[in-house]
């Protein structure tokens, strides 16, 4: 209790010695009243409500716009809450809502102006070169693409006459059911809303108090004015073929369904009359995978009309929970949940610590990927599946210099393997247009991607060079293939899958590198530090070089884990042996004068020494080319590196601060990754816990989710390393479920600021070397056996 009270006491913190003169007066009661309400929660029964609101995110009103509302969704079909009591708005989504088409657009000069580029880059003639690239490599994309919403259903009530009170909006992320309740009156009014997988629908339940109590408006509309909306029989109709005809043609279905009362059309809407309960049922489809959208939704829609709502809403959280409860968290006690999430976020930016809350955030993260990511799906986009309007930022496409990876760091490790396949599925699809993109710009074999893509699955570079002229988005993106195979050791998937893919990916890379006439190294280039810039000794600003450290970074990864898929498999051992010696040829990660990781290829000057992207510190994290044991040189400069971008205001966008807090676990320093952390959610995080870059972007939830597990588990360099940056703030706590390289299924207790007691679950048999601290234990497991042991590393 005594948290609580300094919770809301951080909430009454005086930013200035004015600030209590009139306008705060009224926010000064309110917290009195909050305070009022902590201390009648006593006993065992406040206890119980505080442990029932740990997974719940809630608000005292509803969403005033977008950035408030609450999502949900089944991995295809979301959407957006906003909880309003006269009129309730669902922006919806689904997955393959998408303008453009497929086309090429490869600069037919590109292959020519190759070596002209990579002599002037040898030479420093960096702005000439970068003119060149622009005039002569870059494409012209001349079809947009863009995600787009699906639309918006609106429900327009006719409420009694009353005062509205006890309002309540949430979002349950354990059964992955939002609601919105409050009385108007005398009379309740409650909803619930959530997105079925099992049922590829999105579900509604109205319900009041009172029989009869329901009446009012049911309607879909879609910005622009293009979509053809009709209603019969009980059931609305949206249809638009997307982008002015360039795009998807899409369906989206509206079933009502009453019990008492009555319904009617009203133009293009359903009114409904002195219901008791009301359950809408949404479907959509898209032509996107060649189906009749009309013929899908129907469908859908058909499989389920007689089917009980409790039916319904059981199977959905069955399907759900399967994912979900695989991982428990605790990072120690709060009476945070006690308040409004908003209100604990606030309480966080003025200094209140709320453990829960960070925990709620981290499995807030796995509920957003569970939702946005499942089997058969598209992957996760920049705003997951979730994004309003016709022009959402970037076009909530698919960026492949950092995006999507992040999107999907914490799949694998939080225990979601499953949902890494949509990925992993996309990479194999871009390969068609990723080798036509190799043969037909650059004249060699392989797959290549750059910078972004769509889910017509471009991979040629358009733009400026500053973010466009990378060629390692298909080579960083194949990491993810290698990744999947550790966790789960299936030789069946590496076989089909991966390897095939690997395999060419290191072949565009082998044949694109190319020896320095002065250092005899192989190196990159033409290419960039994703999208930062450096003064060459001209003064002039300039983004491309030969050689950038990052590039090297993602080669070296990723021509080492096509050796060993190969030697796993047992197949092209003369292949592997010339990868072997590439990497022997390839330009070493080299240290600067002042102690830094040098960026690129010579110690330039930064315009931007602050700048979002540190993507030269690749190979600390995601790789695992930096690390204590093998390379401490290299693990001090990583050190320095992240603390002058800090130093410089680094950090200052979500996902680039999600990153930092990785960086930070895998330099084992648990405090500086759990400030970055608070720098986060106090900075960078919207009251519906959503990442803010700004705008939204989903990468960030998904990079700090992996980042707090990277400060409670690692296993990139051989061994289970427990609790390897734990901060002095979680003094106790526990994770369990959390999936270590080999297939361990790990749960940690700590107690005191040290291991308690852990527990390993072998799941392939493998040999386990489990660290804590400086103490090294190796046991051979047996597939399907737990092995328990104590804070000595002793068996339990």
């Amino acid at each position: 209790m005594l948290l609580g009270i300094r919770l809301i006491l951080s909430l009454i913190k005086p930013k200035s010695p004015t600030m209590f003169i009139k306008p705060q007066v009224h926010y000064f009661s309110v917290c009195v009243n909050l305070i009022c309400l902590l201390l009648t929660s006593t006993g065992s029964s406040a206890q119980s409500t505080g442990n029932k609101n740990d997974l719940k995110l809630w608000f005292n009103q509803p969403a005033t716009n977008w950035n408030e509302a609450l999502p949900v969704g089944n991995g295809r079909l979301g959407a957006m809450i906003f909880g309003g009591t006269a009129t309730e708005r669902l922006q919806l989504n689904e997955e393959t809502v998408w303008t453009g088409k497929d086309t090429d657009f490869i600069n037919p000069a590109a292959k020519t102006a190759l070596p002209q580029v990579r002599k002037l880059l040898f030479a420093g003639r960096y702005a000439e070169a970068q003119k060149m690239a622009e005039e002569k490599i870059m494409g012209i994309k001349k079809v947009n693409s863009s995600y787009q919403t699906l639309g918006d259903l609106l429900i327009d009530f006719d409420l009694p006459k009353g005062a509205i009170s006890n309002y309540r909006r949430q979002l349950d992320i354990d059964s992955a059911v939002a609601s919105v309740q409050y009385n108007v009156g005398k009379v309740s009014f409650s909803r619930e809303i959530f997105s079925s997988a099992p049922d590829q629908a999105i579900i509604i339940l109205l319900s009041a108090s009172e029989p009869g109590a329901i009446t009012g408006n049911v309607s879909l509309s879609r910005p622009g004015n293009k979509a053809r909306i009709e209603a019969a029989n009980n059931e609305i109709v949206m249809s638009e073929h997307v982008g002015d005809g360039v795009g998807v043609k899409m369906v989206a279905r509206l079933k009502v369904v009453t019990d008492g009362g009555s319904t009617t059309i009203s133009g293009n809407s359903i009114h409904i009359q002195k219901a008791s309960f009301v359950t809408l049922m949404l479907t959509a489809a898209t032509d996107y995978r060649k189906g009749d959208p009309a013929q899908l939704s129907a469908d859908q829609l058909s499989s389920i009309a007689n089917k009980k709502y409790d039916e319904i809403r059981k199977n959905h959280i069955a399907d759900y929970q399967q994912f979900f409860r695989r991982v428990d968290i605790n990072l120690g006690a709060s009476d945070g949940t006690y308040f409004p999430t908003d209100t604990r976020l606030q309480a966080m930016q003025n200094g209140y610590t709320d453990p829960k809350l960070i925990g709620l955030y981290y499995q807030f993260g796995r509920y957003l990927l569970i939702s946005s990511s499942r089997p058969g799906s598209l992957p996760a986009n920049l705003q997951g599946i979730w994004a309003d309007g016709l022009n959402p930022p970037w076009g909530a496409d698919y960026h492949i210099n950092i995006n999507i990876q992040m999107n999907y760091w914490p799949s694998e490790i939080t225990n979601l393997s499953e949902l890494h396949m949509p990925f992993l599925q996309f990479i194999k699809e871009l390969q068609p247009d990723a080798r036509k993109t190799a043969k037909e710009m650059y004249g060699i074999d392989g797959t290549v991607a750059h910078f972004t893509t769509d889910p017509w699955h471009f991979t040629e570079p358009y733009g400026h060079p500053q973010w466009a002229m990378w060629p390692m988005g298909f080579a960083w993106s194949a990491q993810h293939l290698w990744e999947h195979y550790l966790f789960t050791e299936d030789k069946t998937y590496l076989a089909d899958l991966a390897y095939p893919i690997l395999k060419e990916a290191a072949t565009f890379c082998v044949n694109w590198l190319v020896e320095n006439p002065e250092t005899k190294q192989l190196v990159s280039g033409p290419s960039i530090s994703p999208e930062n810039r450096f003064i060459t000794k001209k003064g002039d600003t300039a983004t491309m070089v030969m050689g950038p450290t990052m590039d090297h970074m993602i080669i070296r990864d990723l021509l080492t884990n096509t050796i060993a898929a190969a030697r796993v498999l047992g197949k092209d051992v003369v292949f592997a042996k010339k990868l072997q010696s590439v990497i022997g040829r390839l330009a070493p990660t080299k240290i600067g004068s002042d102690g830094r990781i040098m960026e690129w290829t010579e110690e330039f000057a930064e315009p931007e020494p602050g700048h979002r992207h540190i993507s030269h510190l690749f190979g600390l994290y995601p790789g695992r080319q930096i690390n204590k044991q093998q390379t401490p040189e290299l693990l001090q400069a990583a050190r320095k590196t992240i603390d002058y971008r800090l130093s410089h205001g680094g950090g200052h966008t979500g996902w680039s601060r999600a990153w930092i807090i990785n960086y930070f676990a895998r330099l084992q320093d648990g405090e500086a990754a759990y400030e970055n952390l608070l720098a986060l959610l106090k900075k960078s995080t919207l009251t519906n816990l959503f990442d803010n870059h700004p705008p939204f972007q989903i990468d960030g939830n998904f990079g700090a989710t992996a980042g707090i597990t990277e400060m409670l588990l690692q296993s990139q360099a051989g061994e289970i390393n427990l609790l390897p940056a734990l901060p002095s703030a979680w003094k106790n706590g526990y994770i369990h479920g959390i999936v270590a390289r080999g297939g361990f299924d790990i749960g940690i207790d700590w107690e005191d600021g040290k291991l308690k007691n852990v527990t390993i679950l072998s799941k392939l048999g493998n040999v386990a070397h489990v660290r804590y601290g400086n103490q090294v234990i190796t046991i051979k497991t047996e597939k399907g056996n737990t092995y328990s042991l104590d804070g000595m590393l002793r068996k339990l």
